[in-house]
C-alpha cells in the first residue's frame, strides 16, 4: 500500500475512534477515504490496477477477448478517467501510448472509444493536455477530424503477418486514402475541442496541423494565432470543422 493511502487510512481511523467517556462520539468524521485507500482497506483492486487491466484487455491479441469485451473495457476506462487524478495516472502507468495507438485501430468502434477517452482525459486538465501534445496526439486528432484514417502504429506494422506497404519515406500507407467514419470524426472533434481549450501549446499545434492539411480557412494563414482562452475563437475553429462532417 502506498504511503499516501496508509496515511489516509491512519487519519481516518484516528478521527473515527470513539473518544467519549462512554466510548461513543457524536462527532462527524472530518475526512473520508479516497477510492484508492478504500480499495486498499477492503483488499480490492485499486483504480490504477483497473486501468491497467482495462488497457490490457483492449490491446490484447487473445482471440477469446471479443470486440464487445474490448469495448466494455474501454467504457470502464473512460469512466475511471473522469477523475482528474486517474486521468493523470495515464502518464504514470504508461497508458498514453497504447491509448493513442488505438486511434489507428482497424475497428471503427475502437477508434471512437479511444478518441472519447482522450477527450475525457484532457478536459480541463493541463497535465494531460501537455502529455497529449508531447506524444503527437493533437496532430492525430486533427487528421481524424478532417476525415483521414491514421496509419497503423509501428508496433502493429511490425507484428502484422502481411508485409506493410510503405512509401519512399518508410511510412506505412495501408490506410492511405481511406476516409474516417463520420461518428469517429465527431468524437475526434470532441477530443480536439477538449485538448485545445485553455492550453495554448495544443491550440498552436492544432492550427499548424490544420494548415498542413489544407484547412487554413479555419485558423488563418501563417503567423495567425488563436487565443486558446478565447472560447468564441475556439468555437469558430471547432464548429467550422463540424460543418464539414457529412450528416449520417
Amino acid at each position: 500500500m502506498g504511503d499516501k493511502n496508509l496515511n489516509d487510512l491512519l487519519r481516518w481511523s484516528i478521527e473515527n475512534t470513539a473518544s467519549g467517556p462512554d466510548g461513543i462520539t457524536d462527532e462527524a468524521p472530518r475526512s473520508t477515504l479516497n477510492p484508492e485507500a478504500l480499495a486498499a482497506l477492503m483488499g480490492g483492486p485499486s483504480d490504477a490496477d483497473l486501468m491497467r487491466e482495462s488497457m490490457a484487455a483492449i490491446v490484447s491479441s487473445d482471440p477469446e477477448i471479443t470486440l464487445e469485451s474490448k469495448l466494455t473495457a474501454f467504457d470502464n476506462l473512460e469512466q475511471l478517467i473522469e477523475s482528474l487524478d486517474n486521468a493523470n495516472l495515464l502518464s504514470k502507468l504508461g497508458l498514453w501510448t497504447p491509448l493513442l495507438e488505438c486511434l489507428a485501430h482497424d475497428e471503427a468502434e475502437i477508434r471512437l472509444m479511444a478518441a472519447w477517452c482522450v477527450g475525457t482525459a484532457v478536459q480541463n486538465n493541463e497535465p494531460s493536455q501537455e502529455r497529449l501534445v508531447a506524444l503527437g496526439g493533437v496532430e492525430k486528432l486533427v487528421q481524424m477530424a478532417v476525415g483521414k484514417r491514421l496509419p497503423p502504429p509501428a508496433s502493429a506494422s511490425a507484428s502484422a503477418s502481411a508485409p506493410a506497404a510503405v512509401n519512399g519515406e518508410g511510412r506505412d500507407e495501408r490506410n492511405s486514402g481511406k476516409e474516417e467514419a463520420k461518428n469517429v470524426r465527431r468524437k475526434a472533434l470532441y477530443a480536439l475541442s477538449s485538448a485545445v481549450r485553455n492550453y495554448q501549446p495544443a491550440m498552436d499545434v492544432c492550427a499548424a496541423e490544420l494548415r498542413r492539411q489544407g484547412e487554413s480557412e479555419h485558423v488563418g494563414g501563417e503567423g495567425s494565432s488563436i487565443d486558446a482562452t478565447d472560447m468564441d475563437a475556439v468555437d469558430v475553429v471547432i464548429n467550422g470543422l463540424k460543418q464539414k462532417v457529412p450528416s449520417a
